[in-house]
């Protein structure tokens, strides 16, 4: 039977004990890691959130302590009262190695069954089976460590921005549908018949009416939602560090978001981090790096060689040009000894798999060997590795088609390519990308929509081509990306209510449309909004690369998997008919 700790009060955790405590009585709490039982003594390591300390027990002390103690098992709940002493063997591979609790009270507060799998750091378990028992998988010190970081990190961003005069604001759960970019998870009204709230894909709209109400600075930690694919770095709700800034313009935000991210390396990672952080514009990290959150941390950058080849024999080269697209490369230095014909082959299909229709390429062993040599002459082969400083040692991989197509092959291939190398060292390296298109085309549609949101602030010398010359217009928007993962997005936002209604326009909105979707903000303009601009900081995402880990799943307490599922609760789950009709719903088929 399960015992109680009447008469007891934990004094410390596991792992504050140390060999300044030798003589003290304290009582600690946790769980049993192990149990060894040596005859005459027993030793227990006994595991709470800040680490594990050795409880030891004799049987020439008390006899039913000692035969208690014999009866532990592994992740048994115990708490143990008794005097800290120094060990005789000591364990530096613990913090708490020079020590022990030789033991005179023991409690056992509740036992356990043998888990599913062996809690320990290093655990090479079937995923799933982890998440069917999250409860037992946090226990583990990597995970728990990765969700102590995530609220460290959440601590000293709400101190850093009450110290700055941020007001910490939070904003509804339950909201109307606006367009987002995603798709909304919609919750059905009871009251309401066939109405619908949604929840928050971001709190934009909040946070902009905030600054219009005159709080000037806004913080929030706050939860978000999207009805989107999952992806390893995607989970249908996260957490964003929201803000908002009333009087400023972009250098004012860049400046007090590289002062957040200054002071979460200092109070967390305990490491100075240098600014201001590098800057590049979109059309230079898409057409360098093949992405708008690049890798800066090696080189590799796609070079444009569609000049050199644009009258060569080679059709597939002087097709992709004639069509409007481009032939650009990348070169993968001192990689021919790696990437062997058949491994090129590889990378080949990697790229047909991710849209190119083929791959060009270049080794270099003892003679440049091209793939496309019979096409083109001596001299245009030269030109092309003059162009790309290639030498002896090199690869060099070619995608020519259309220009989307060539710069995210080549962006794909070059990430792919340096991990194979290993040639990413391990830093950090911040990237401010500025200088944003205002509008992109919908390929389907063919019609222009904003890339960001539609109350983005354009470039003042940008605005007389909103409805003329949308490719010209430039957005005040800026991302900030951290070894190319994309950390936040954000922009300044437009307050002239005439220059709202153009951008509309300029998006082909109807009148109708407007009032639906943003009608609210739309007439709280009307009456004075000062210049503001905000963004809003992937929390999930900052913890996952401060701690190292490889996917959000990790950073996160209880996540979904791939299908947008929760396999510990196994929800999502069905409901009874008498639910769905108090909401006047009806569950269709599902479609074959």
């Amino acid at each position: 039977m399960a015992e109680y700790m009447t008469g007891l009060k934990r004094t410390h955790y596991c792992g504050e004990l140390r060999l300044t405590d030798a003589g003290s009585e304290v009582t600690v709490c946790g769980w049993v890691q192990r149990a060894r039982d040596l005859g005459g003594l027993v030793f227990i390591d006994l595991r709470d959130r800040t680490g594990i300390v050795q409880l030891a027990f004799n049987d020439e002390t008390d006899r039913d302590i000692f035969e208690k103690a014999v009866s532990c098992r592994s992740e048994f709940v115990l708490a143990a009262k008794g005097r800290v002493c120094e060990r005789s063997a000591k364990n530096k591979d613990i913090p708490t190695g020079d020590i022990e609790v030789l033991v005179d009270d023991l409690r056992i507060l509740s036992k356990a069954q043998t888990p599913p799998f062996e809690i320990v750091d290093d655990l090479n378990t079937n995923e799933e089976l982890r998440l069917k028992y999250r409860y037992l998988d946090l226990r583990r010190r990597p995970l728990l460590n990765n969700l102590m970081m995530r609220s460290k990190i959440a601590k000293t961003a709400r101190d850093y921005f009450a110290e700055n005069g941020f007001v910490e604001i939070e904003t509804p759960m339950m909201i109307k549908s606006t367009p987002e970019g995603a798709r909304d998870y919609l919750v059905p009204s009871r009251i309401h018949h066939g109405k619908f709230y949604a929840l928050p894909q971001s709190p934009q709209i909040y946070k902009q009416l905030l600054m219009v109400a005159g709080f000037d600075r806004y913080i929030q930690l706050a939860r978000c939602f999207r009805d989107e694919d999952l992806r390893a770095d995607r989970q249908p709700e996260f957490t964003q560090i929201d803000m908002e800034l009333s009087f400023v313009d972009v250098e004012d935000i860049l400046e007090i978001n590289e002062g957040l991210f200054a002071r979460l390396f200092k109070d967390v990672l305990g490491r100075e981090l240098p600014t201001p952080f590098a800057r590049m514009t979109y059309e230079e990290a898409v057409n360098s790096y093949g992405s708008d959150k690049p890798d800066i941390r090696f080189d590799m950058k796609i070079q444009d060689i569609s000049d050199l080849v644009k009258d060569c024999g080679f059709s597939v080269f002087t097709g992709a040009i004639e069509n409007g697209g481009s032939v650009r490369a990348i070169v993968a230095k001192n990689a021919a000894g790696v990437y062997t014909r058949k491994e090129i082959d590889k990378l080949t299909e990697y790229a047909k798999g991710i849209g190119a229709k083929g791959l060009a390429y270049v080794r270099w062993v003892d003679e440049p060997n091209a793939s496309f040599k019979k096409f083109m002459t001596e001299d245009e082969l030269s030109a092309i590795y003059e162009r790309l400083g290639a030498e002896k040692g090199d690869v060099i991989l070619i995608v020519a088609d259309k220009n989307s197509v060539v710069l995210s092959t080549l962006g794909a291939l070059r990430l792919t390519v340096a991990k194979r190398l290993g040639i990413i060292p391990d830093e950090f390296k911040f990237l401010w990308i500025v200088d944003f298109p205002f509008f992109e085309k919908d390929e389907e549609s063919g019609e222009w929509v904003a890339m960001h949101h539609p109350f983005t602030m354009p470039k003042e010398e940008c605005i007389q081509y909103l409805e003329t010359a949308p490719e010209k217009v430039i957005a005040k928007a800026y991302d900030l990306t951290l070894n190319g993962v994309e950390l936040s997005s954000g922009s300044m936002r437009i307050t002239n209510p005439e220059l709202q209604q153009q951008m509309f326009r300029a998006l082909k909105l109807s009148d109708e449309e407007i009032e639906a979707k943003f009608g609210f903000l739309v007439d709280a303009y009307q009456y004075g909004a000062p210049p503001h601009g905000g963004m809003g900081i992937g929390l999930d995402r900052v913890t996952m690369l401060l701690c190292g880990a490889d996917s959000l799943r990790d950073v996160t307490a209880f996540p979904k998997v791939q299908n947008a599922s929760e396999l510990m609760s196994a929800c999502p789950s069905p409901v009874d008919s008498e639910s769905l009709d108090v909401l006047g719903i009806a569950v269709k088929p599902e479609k074959e």
